[in-house]
Formats: C-alpha cells, structure tokens, sequence
C-alpha cells in the first residue's frame, strides 16, 4: 500500500475513533494515548496560507499533531512516518550559496541596475547591526535559540488557535529556510491535504538536521540572505538598497523593523505601495522586540513614532534598465557570465544626466500628450497591454572619449524593455542636413552662398518625379547656405545633396559611424534613410571635436568577487572623419540655428552661460521628431515618435517636440553651479569676414548693427573682394587664421 493510501486509511481510523468518543467534554473528544516510552509529541505547523483554506476537520488537525514526533532515535507514531523520514532529510538540511546578482553601477559607483536569475548579494551576519536579526526573530520565530529547529510550544499555540478556527503559522526560522532554499525537496507551496502532512514531516526533520550542523548564526545569516520581500528582491542586504537606498549595515531600528514585516506577505506589507498598512505591522514588529527585551520601551516609542520613509527610484539615484540590457549583452558577448551573479559592472553611465533624461522624456511626452487638438491615445489611458502612445528615446555622450552618459530607451521599461535609442531604425529627417552641408563646405561650397530655396521637379530613374518640399507649403527664394540650415529648407539641402553626390554624403556618414543603409537618392538629404538614435548621436561627436567622431562605450571594465578587474573593453580613440574647420563652421552654423532659428525653444531653456549647437529634425508627415545637439561637454539627442510610423499631431515638428525635452534635460543637468566648458579654439587656417546677414555680402559702414554676424571661411572660398589684400582696408574687420 502506498503512503498516501496508508495515511487515507490512517485518517479514517481517526475519524472513527472521533465518532466514538464520549461527548462528555472537548477534552475527553480529542484526547489520544501517550506516546511511547523514550518519544516526545512533536506537533507541525499550519502554513499561514491556510487562513484562507478552511479546516476540514478537527480530525485532520488531530492527525496533524501526532505524526509530528521528535528525536530521531524515537519511534514514529504512526505508520506513515518512517517511509517519510527515510527520505525527508538527504539533502533539504545543507545550506547552499543562493543565486547572486551582479551589480551595475554608474561611474560614481552609485547603484543603476542588477542582472541575475535573481535580485541578491549575499552579505554576512557581523556586519550588520545586531538589532537586524532581531527583529526577524521576534516576529518570526520568538524561540529560536531555544528549539532545535522546531518550536513545540508555537506550534501546540498554533494548533489551538486552529481549533477555534483562527489558523496561523508556527514554522521556525529554520523550516523556512529549509523549504525557502531547498523547493525541489521541500515544496512549501504544498499546503493541503495529505502532501502537505508529508510535505511538513520533511520539512521538521531537515530542519532538526539542520540544526545539528549548523550554528544559530549561521542559520540566520543564510535565512537573511534568502527570504524575498517582494518586488524581485531577495536577502537583506538587496532589500535595503532598493526600499531603503542604502547597504544593509546602516539599517536604522525603524527599518530593520520595518523588513522584517515583509516574510509575512510582501505585497500586503509593502512600504512603498501600502505605507499605513506597513507602519502597523512595523510598530507591531517592533512591539515584540520590547517584549522580548531586544529593545527598550523608549526604542520602540521613539522608533514607532518615525513615518514610513522609502528610497524613491527603488533606492537607485537613477534607474537605467535600458542601459542595464545592453550592459549585459556586452558582458556575454565578451564570455563573462554577468547572470551567474557575483560581478560589479562599472558602467560610464552619469547618475545626474540618467536622471535628468528620464524625467525631461517622461515630462516632456506627457506635456505632449496634453496639448490641444491631440488625438492619440495617451500613457494614461492606452489600452491595457498596448504600447501605442507616444514613445521617446534620449542618449547622452561625452565628447571627449563616446562614454554613455545617459541612455533611455523608452517612455516606461516594465509596459516595453525595446530599446529605440540602439535598436530601432527611424529616418532621420532634417537631423541628417549638418552632414550634408559638412561635405558642401569640404567641397568648396561658401557658407554665404546664395542658393535659392526654390521648387524643384528631379526626375527619377523609374521616372517618378521627385519634388521636395516644406510642411509650410512655401519657398523663401534665394538665401546663404547658412540662412537655409538655420531655418531648414529641404529645397536648399536638396540642391547641395546633389551638387556634391549623395554618394559623398554616404561615404562621410560611414565615416561618422553611421553604418545603416542610406539610399542613393536626393530624398536621402533630408533624411529619408533609417538610422539608429545612437549612431546619429555618436555622429554628431565630430562637430563638438572639430572633425574627430568617438564611439559610444557603455563600460568602464567588470570586476569579480574578489575586485579583480576581469574585463575592460577595448580602447578606441577618437577617428578623424572631418576637416576641423568644416565641423567648426557647421558647429557655429547650429549655433544659429538655436539662436534663431528652429531651435530657439532649447535656448529659451539653457541658460546663457551654456554654449549650445544642434540641428531639429521633421521628416514628411511628422512621424519621427528629433534634435540633435551639443554643449562643450555633452552631445545628445532626443527622438520622438509612435513605434509604429504614425504622424504625431498636425503641425508637429522637432523644434516643438523633441527640443523642448532636449532643452530641459541640458537645463537639469547643468543646474546650481556644475562647471561648463567652453568652445573657444578656433582652427588654423580659416578667414573670418563680418558679413551682412542678408545679403551674405561683406558688411558695410551702413549696415545695422543687428544684421552684423561674423563669419568664417575655408581659405579660397571667402568673397573675391577679401581674396585681394590691396582690397582689404576698404571692407569690415576681416582675419585669418
């Protein structure tokens, strides 16, 4: 007969010993002989999930009790348990290491993210607070340096309170760790019925095994480092950084009370979620500690006076998972096994940039949402499931090395991890037009040439006709080079792509690290081709470095255990891809363009002191929304736009859209009195001329002072008056450099 045909049986004699008893009394109906000579009643607990399950009967209670039965060397008392005993212990008493999470931290070694099976670093008893322990112990397991992995009288207490229809638990710190660390062995998910009576028998005996092999401490330190408390979190140590924003040695009184409410049920005692509801069970918590003289009466009043404060951000100053998720494509394919746990990522990742990008994208899409005349469905009230509101992508990169400052791919990475920043593929728009001009210049075109901005009719090789065009319907007529990108005439853009080959825009891409196809036609002049955000960013590096670009590196190196350094990624230095004095005057061109031109939006946002550059991007039917811009320090740009290409909003434009987002992180992250550089070098050989802004002619004694703007020049493509020296005396201030 199998066991579970033996117990049912079992339970059945119960039942019908039950039914002959003498009604006299309670006590009369529930009484059972005395164990044999050299036992002890052992009874087991009942899982606290069983408050929700009602008792079947007080017979199966009764039969609950007895087939607990302690020492070992004592015989069993019923005739299950020895089959249960043979095979309860094997190996469910060991302590094993649990899963780790290799950590992931920002360059000033602030937490940003983990990776691993599980959210854990195991950490040990002596360096924390002895008050930490305690608190677990007096919610969870009042004896337990008295029992020897089962507690007799809590569970005899928690018999009783079952009978009167008031189940609860009793199993000891002990029990739990077995059942927590051992699942396969012990399954106490097990909670009803005949398997759960096996299920407990198993437990109780691994923990008494346990018991005779481990100290108390140890015991402890390893049920610290397993138990969950919610949200993914596992151990002590994950708990307080994530709830607390701080390692679990600097643990206060309060919170340390406050952790150990959670094995109870994290999500119903959850601090960040049900502040009150976690405040009652703290104070509860810490109630018990006074009783059981772990704290004075004057701790406890102090410490349940204090409010429930959490870390916000999970406790990381800047949470970046898309960042995370590339980190950790990186580690595997450089073979180190990050999802095993144990390692520290020193990512290049600056915690106030990862900050202020989040918040600019998250406040600036929402504002976007709530203007009038908007018709999409909104973050706060998509569809369930659906990620069909408005999306974003922001990176940041140092110019100087390509370190990741800031990376978000996405408006809310729980409702959808892709990555746009690095893995999607969006035309670019008039984002794209710097690189055109930057291979005008280098091929001789002036930056005061007039070229008219003008209707064209380019007839394909399929013979389509191509005709470009403005979302403003319009076309300026004849303006400089300059004038034309500062108000982003895809007309004039058009004319330069051609005159120069877009084949010799394709090869400058290339250069700048822009490896997506970019189709040989004029429409690819105003960024008809794909890229990705991140490459249109590197991209951009060369015009803030004057002609060097730089490749994004996400890594600084990974360390072990131990604080060896494992791995570092391969130095790259900065690629000279630019004529110097063509990215300059492109920079300075861009610096136009938020002075007066589509961008005046990030310059009515960044202060004064600030030098800024970039260059807004549309493409037809406003689906993709970008800018691209810089800072002495800081090259970054932001996308915006619907994952499926859907026009966002009539009369929607980057300018409108992204800039503003742009502008506010810059403004953020440059805040109080962070330092700024400064675009001070001008590049050798260079001729600078004070022109007219409107006729791009070299400035008079009468022209105004508001038309006046210096300009600067390849040597060779400055006007032919300026050519002559003998002329020289007769027009404004002019140079070389």
């Amino acid at each position: 007969m199998n066991r579970r045909r033996e117990y049912s049986q079992y339970l059945s004699d119960v039942e019908a010993q039950q039914s002959a008893a003498p009604a006299a009394g309670k006590d009369n109906r529930y009484r059972r002989a005395a164990p044999a000579q050299g036992a002890e009643l052992r009874v087991i607990s009942i899982s606290s999930s069983t408050r929700t399950t009602p008792v079947r009967s007080h017979a199966h209670i009764l039969a609950c009790a007895l087939l607990v039965v302690a020492p070992c060397t004592a015989p069993l008392a019923t005739p299950l348990a020895p089959a249960l005993a043979a095979q309860s212990t094997e190996q469910a008493w060991q302590i094993v290491q649990p899963p780790q999470s290799s950590i992931v931290l920002a360059r000033d070694g602030s937490l940003i993210g983990e990776i691993g099976k599980q959210v854990r670093t195991s950490i040990s008893l002596r360096a924390l607070p002895k008050y930490v322990g305690e608190a677990f112990i007096a919610v969870e397991d009042q004896r337990f340096y008295e029992h020897d992995g089962v507690d007799v009288v809590g569970f005899a207490g928690a018999i009783k309170d079952a009978l009167g229809g008031h189940a609860r638990g009793a199993s000891t710190i002990t029990q739990q760790l077995v059942g927590n660390m051992h699942p396969d062995l012990i399954n106490r998910a097990d909670r009803t019925g005949v398997s759960a009576i096996e299920r407990k028998l198993r437990e109780q005996a691994a923990a008494r095994e346990m018991e005779r092999h481990y100290t108390k401490a140890q015991i402890l330190e390893a049920y610290l480092n397993d138990i969950s408390f919610g949200h993914g979190w596992y151990g002590i140590e994950a708990a307080a950084r994530h709830y607390f924003g701080k390692p679990a040695a600097e643990l206060t009184l309060t919170e340390a009370a406050t952790l150990a409410a959670l094995p109870k049920g994290p999500a119903l005692y959850d601090p960040i979620r049900h502040a009150a509801r976690s405040r009652e069970r703290r104070n509860v918590v810490l109630a018990l500690m006074r009783e059981q003289k772990y704290i004075t009466k004057q701790q406890e009043v102090s410490a349940a006076a204090e409010p429930v404060v959490t870390a916000p951000d999970a406790g990381m100053p800047a949470a970046a998972p898309y960042l995370v998720d590339v980190v950790r494509s990186l580690a595997d394919a450089a073979g180190i096994p990050v999802e095993n746990g144990g390692y520290r990522i020193i990512t290049t990742v600056d915690p106030d940039m990862q900050r202020a990008a989040h918040d600019a994208l998250v406040d600036g899409l929402a504002q976007s949402e709530s203007r009038p005349g908007y018709a999409h469905p909104t973050f706060a009230n998509h569809p369930k499931g659906s990620t069909d509101y408005l999306q974003g992508a922001v990176v940041a990169l140092d110019p100087a090395n390509g370190d990741v400052l800031a990376l978000v791919g996405g408006r809310d990475y729980t409702q959808s991890p892709f990555n746009r920043a690095v893995n999607a593929f969006r035309q670019a728009g008039s984002a794209f037009k710097p690189l055109v001009y930057a291979e005008a210049l280098h091929d001789s075109i002036a930056p005061n040439d007039i070229i008219p901005d003008t209707a064209l009719s380019i007839l394909m090789d399929d013979g389509s006709i191509y005709r470009p065009r403005d979302d403003d319907g319009q076309f300026l007529g004849p303006m400089t080079v300059r004038q034309a990108l500062v108000a982003s005439r895809n007309s004039v853009a058009v004319q330069l792509g051609m005159e120069v080959g877009i084949d010799s825009v394709t090869a400058l891409a290339r250069r700048l690290g822009i490896d997506t196809p970019i189709a040989p036609y004029p429409s690819s002049a105003i960024g008809a081709s794909s890229v990705r955000p991140i490459d249109l960013v590197a991209a951009y590096t060369a015009f803030d470095n004057l002609g060097s670009v730089v490749e994004p590196r996400f890594i600084k190196h990974i360390e072990d255990r131990a604080g060896r350094v494992v791995w570092t990624p391969p130095a790259v230095a900065p690629r000279f891809a630019m004529d110097p004095r063509v990215a300059f005057i492109v920079r300075d061109m861009m610096r136009d363009v938020v002075a007066r031109g589509t961008a005046t939006v990030v310059r009515r946002e960044v202060p004064d002191r600030i030098p800024v550059a970039g260059k807004t991007g549309t493409t037809n039917d406003n689906t993709d929304l970008w800018f691209v811009g810089m800072t002495p320090d800081v090259v970054a740009g932001v996308w915006v736009g619907f994952d499926q290409p859907t026009p966002v909003a009539r009369g929607a434009a980057g300018g409108s859209f992204a800039a503003p987002i742009w502008g506010d992180m810059i403004a953020k992250y440059y805040a109080g009195s962070r330092a700024v550089g400064a675009w001070t070098d001008v590049p050798t050989g260079l001729v600078t001329a004070e022109l007219d802004r409107d006729s791009g002619q070299v400035a008079t004694d009468s022209t105004p002072p508001d038309r006046r703007y210096t300009e600067y020049f390849l040597d060779g493509t400055q006007p032919g008056a300026l050519r002559d020296p003998w002329s020289l005396w007769q027009w404004g201030p002019v140079g070389v450099r």
